[in-house]
């Protein structure tokens, strides 16, 4: 069991009888004296994707489950599941596409840094690098005297992922994407 206080991100708490991620965590202090911190809590649901707020008391507790974590990398997709290879002992992992639909967009063959949260054996969810490299395989051309810091414009990666881009940013140039915003930072 773990208390409020004690949460970080990327614990695997039960809730409900159902393995969440902490995504973010969050102290509020209330204004009048004595009164208790609160820690707002974003998880993830480990099962259905879908997001989950509480609210809690630092002295609140949830059970902590055991999940191993494990490095991976896409390895291929047979049919409607993406296989990854385990970089410790080359074991195969499928996952539903369905499962990973917010991360398709950042994941290649070979990207590295991927960390696949393994529970009872099975592939419960991942955890991707902060940041990833990408082509742009469509946008608009680039106009000659843009500044990179002026208008943006939509251009569409190999992943199929459109983002927004400065509008100097040309086809074929590489890019470098925040996962966790899905928002466009450099030239690579």
């Amino acid at each position: 069991m773990a208390k409020a206080s004690e949460f970080k991100k990327g614990m695997v708490l039960e809730v409900n009888s159902v393995p969440h991620i902490v995504k973010t965590i969050e102290a509020r202090n209330t204004s009048s004296r004595g009164a208790a911190t609160l820690y707002e809590v974003r998880l993830n649901n480990l099962i259905t994707q879908q997001k989950f707020d509480l609210l809690l008391k630092s002295d609140d507790q949830y059970p902590v489950l055991d999940c191993e974590r494990a490095e991976v990398q896409y390895s291929y997709t047979d049919g409607d599941q993406y296989v990854f290879i385990r970089m410790d002992d080359y074991s195969q992992h499928p996952v539903n596409i369905e499962d990973i639909s917010d991360e398709l967009g950042y994941i290649t063959e070979g990207l590295e840094g991927i960390v696949a949260l393994i529970v009872g054996g099975v592939v419960a969810g991942l955890e991707l690098p902060s940041s990833v490299i990408l082509p742009i395989v469509d946008t608009s051309t680039s106009i000659k005297g843009s500044s990179s810091s002026a208008r943006t414009k939509p251009a569409i990666l190999c992943t199929g992922l459109e983002v927004q881009v400065p509008e100097d940013i040309a086809l074929g140039d590489i890019i470098k994407i925040n996962t966790a915003t899905g928002q466009y930072m450099s030239r690579a």
